[in-house]
């Protein structure tokens, strides 16, 4: 059970499951979130392709500008976390949307 599992999440997320394309998700998440905050969700996700691709730590922070804490927490919830993002990361490859 998630630890942070609420009804208000719940209804968010059932929003974002709504979405039917990409440019829908642009206009709900301009709506919904500031600049900032899409570009760093952005980041942590191209963080967990990188590392899920076998690249270090350097490698990683050259080619996204990632803070080296920023790629340890993904690392840390790719190895040990809830499987968020690899779940997506395991269907985005099985669809050829990843390599």
């Amino acid at each position: 059970m998630s630890k942070i599992r609420s009804q208000e999440i719940d209804c968010l997320f059932e929003a974002i499951l709504a979405l039917e394309s990409v440019e829908e998700c642009y206009r709900f998440f301009e709506d919904a979130c500031t600049i900032k905050e899409l570009n760093e969700i952005a980041q942590r996700f191209q963080v967990a392709c990188q590392l899920d691709a076998g690249k270090n730590y350097q490698e990683v922070n050259k080619e996204t500008g990632a803070s080296t804490a920023t790629i340890c927490r993904v690392n840390k919830c790719l190895n040990y976390g809830s499987d968020g993002y690899r779940t997506v990361l395991d269907r985005l490859k099985k669809r050829g949307k990843l390599s």
